[in-house]
Parts: structure tokens; sequence; C-alpha cells
């Protein structure tokens, strides 16, 4: 079984910003407290494509492991380590993150697409964002018996850290909105 959920959110500010934003959300140490459940991020590798001018970037995100405390007893581990790939394309103006873990993988496999781009009603000043979360219990796994169950409680966690990210998001993007007096980049 999959659980899946979408989400959708309006930056009232402008592409550019939200996604310098999306770069500083998790360097910014102001934003440690809020994101707890992120414990480091590091930059693996990053392209800049010349025929079409989009930035590839790849890191690797260790987290706090999803779900229910008892989810972290079974199998044994409390942290997760997950991939985070990003195709940013300032020619179209979108911004794609796909993320996935890469350990627990024989329990849960969890997939999550962010893209960002120009609000249709109004692509200079807002900013559309659409998540799109599948979370997916091993059926031959220690979870397997209680894995709606797991796949709920993880897909609440999920939701609940969403909430977190666009309260840090719109934090920078006034600060930035500040440093550069209010000027659409």
């Amino acid at each position: 079984m999959v659980k899946a959920y979408t989400q959708e959110h309006i930056y009232k500010h402008p592409w550019e910003r939200v996604t310098s934003a999306s770069w500083r959300k998790f360097a910014d140490p102001e934003n440690k407290r809020t994101l707890s459940h992120v414990l480091e991020v590091d930059t693996l590798s990053h392209k800049l494509d010349p025929l079409s001018g989009k930035l590839y970037t790849t890191r690797a995100l260790t987290v706090h492991a999803p779900g229910p405390w008892f989810v972290r007893k079974i199998i044994g581990q409390d942290i997760c380590h997950c991939v985070e790939s990003t195709v940013v394309d300032a020619q179209s103006k979108s911004m794609q993150l796909t993320t996935c873990n890469i350990s627990l993988q024989k329990f849960i496999e969890v997939e999550e697409k962010i893209r960002y781009e120009p609000h249709p009603d109004n692509p200079t000043g807002w900013t559309v964002c659409r998540q799109q979360t599948s979370i997916r219990i091993k059926p031959l796994s220690a979870l397997a018996s209680m894995a709606e169950k797991v796949e709920q409680r993880c897909a609440e966690k999920f939701m609940q850290n969403s909430v977190k990210g666009r309260e840090v998001m719109e934090r920078i993007c006034k600060y930035l909105e500040a440093e550069s007096g209010g000027i659409a980049l």
C-alpha cells in the first residue's frame, strides 16, 4: 500500500526570491530549531549545463527517521539518509526538487517532489509551490502488519514538517525582500 498526498502553497513573492530562499533554507542558523528534523545537508555535486542553462545539484540530507517512535524502535535506527536532486531552469522559471531516502529502504520508501513556478495569475509577483509525497511500507518488512497506520503517521509528520518548511521559506523571503528594498529580483 502507498500513502500519497499533494499540497499546494502560494508564496506572495517572485520566483527568484522563493528559489533563493529554497537554497538558503537549511543553511540559515536561525532555522535550525524550526527544522530540527534536518540534521545535516551536504552538497555532493552541482553542474551548470552550458547548452540548456539548467543547474543540476545533488545534496545528501541526514534527517531524523520519519514516523512514530515505535517505528524507530523496530528498525533500530532513528536517522535516515536521503538524496535530493534539484533542477533549476532559470529560462522557463522552474525549480524541481526530488528527495528520496537511501537508507531504511528495506522498511520504507519515501519520495517527495517539490516544484516552484511563477503563479499563472501573477507571474511576476507570486510563486506556486506544488509538493507531492509518497510513502510506502515494504510488504515483507517488520512493519508490514501495521503498514497503513505507519504510512498515515509518516504522512502526518511530513505534513507537519512541510508547514515548518513553508514558515522558514516565508521568513527568508521577507528577509530577502527587505534586503533588496522591496524590489522584485
